[in-house]
C-alpha cells in the first residue's frame, strides 16, 4: 500500500491571538467626531470667518472705521460703495463691524484667559485639598451671589472704560464657574486608581497635581473656555453699550448698539446689523464648545 504526503498548509501559532488594531491618535479621533457633528462644523466655519475678518480687517475694510461722510450718513444696505450702509454720521458698516469683530474677540479672549489663570489654580485646590475645599468654595458661593453683568458693571464702573479694565472685569465674574468645572473634575480625578498609587509612591502634592490631575482635566477646561467667551463677548457688548467698555472712537459691537438705538425707527440696520454678529458670533462659540465636548468626552460619543 502506497501512502501520498499529504502538505498542509501552516497557519497562525495556537498561541497567538487576533492581531491589534492600531487605534489614530485622540487628536484625529477628535476631529473625526467633530465632523461628524454638521453643528459643530457649522460653529467652526463661523468661528473661522470671524477671527479671519477681525484679523484681516485693515486689509478687507473698504474704508477706514473712523472716516465719516455726513451727505451719507444713514445711507442703507446696497447703498454705492457701503455693502452694509452708514451709521449716522456717514461711517461705513462694514468696516466698523470688521473692527468691531477684533475688539469683541480680543475682549472675550482676554476675559477667559484672566478667569483661567486664577480659576485653575483654585479649582485644583479647592478638589484636592478638604480644608482649602471649605474656604475656597464659600467663597466662589459668595462672588455667584451677584449675578454675572451685575458684578462686571460694578468693576468696570471702579476700574473706568477701557478694552483691558472691561476684559478684566468680565473675567473676574468669570472666575467661579471656572472653579467649580476644574473642583469637580478634581474630586472624580482623585479618586480613581492611578491617583491614589501615584500618592501611595510617595510623590508630592504639587506633582500629583500637576503631572496626574491638570493633564486629565484639560479636555473639561478647553471646553469651559469654549463656552465661556460667547458669555465674555456679550458681556463686553453691554458693557460697551452702558459706556463702560471701549471708548469711542474706536470701533465696538456695543458702541454701535449704543449710537444706534435712536436711530431704531428711522434706520433700524444699525442696530440690526452688530446686533446680528453679535448673536452669530456667539452662537457659533456655543455650537462649536458642544460638539468639541461630545468629541472630548467618549461616553457621550458613543451615546
Amino acid at each position: 500500500m502506497t501512502y501520498t504526503d499529504v502538505t498542509l498548509e501552516e497557519g497562525p501559532p495556537a498561541d497567538q491571538g487576533p492581531t491589534p488594531v492600531r487605534r489614530p491618535p485622540r487628536g484625529i479621533r477628535v476631529v473625526r467626531r467633530i465632523r461628524r457633528n454638521p453643528l459643530a462644523v457649522a460653529g467652526f466655519v463661523v468661528l473661522a470667518l470671524a477671527v479671519l475678518g477681525a484679523l484681516l480687517a485693515p486689509l478687507l475694510a473698504p474704508y477706514s472705521p473712523d472716516e465719516t461722510h455726513f451727505e451719507l450718513a444713514l445711507s442703507p444696505p446696497g447703498t454705492a460703495g457701503y455693502l452694509l450702509g452708514t451709521d449716522d454720521l456717514g461711517r461705513d458698516l462694514l468696516s466698523r463691524i470688521l473692527f468691531g469683530l477684533r475688539s469683541s474677540l480680543q475682549a472675550g479672549v482676554l476675559a477667559v484667559l484672566v478667569a483661567l489663570v486664577v480659576g485653575v489654580p483654585l479649582g485644583l485646590a479647592a478638589g484636592y485639598s478638604h480644608w482649602l475645599d471649605a474656604l475656597i468654595s464659600r467663597l466662589t458661593d459668595l462672588v455667584l451671589a451677584f449675578p454675572f453683568l451685575i458684578l462686571a458693571v460694578g468693576l468696570a464702573a471702579v476700574r473706568g472704560p477701557s478694552l483691558g479694565n472691561a476684559a478684566v472685569a468680565i473675567g473676574i465674574a468669570q472666575i467661579p464657574g471656572v472653579v467649580r468645572i476644574v473642583r469637580g473634575e478634581t474630586l472624580r480625578l482623585k479618586a480613581l486608581d492611578f491617583v491614589a498609587a501615584a500618592v501611595v509612591s510617595s510623590a508630592s502634592d504639587a506633582w500629583v497635581l500637576l503631572r496626574h490631575i491638570l493633564p486629565n482635566a484639560t479636555s473639561a477646561i478647553i471646553v469651559q473656555a469654549t463656552v465661556a467667551i460667547p458669555g465674555a463677548i456679550l458681556g463686553e457688548a453691554v458693557l460697551s453699550f452702558l459706556g463702560l467698555g471701549i471708548r469711542p472712537p474706536q470701533p465696538s459691537l456695543g458702541t454701535m448698539l449704543s449710537d444706534a438705538q435712536q436711530y431704531a425707527t428711522r434706520a433700524p440696520w444699525t442696530a440690526v446689523i452688530p446686533g446680528v454678529a453679535i448673536m452669530l458670533v456667539a452662537l457659533a462659540f456655543n455650537l462649536f464648545g458642544d460638539g468639541l465636548r461630545d468629541a472630548l468626552d467618549p461616553k457621550s460619543s458613543r451615546r
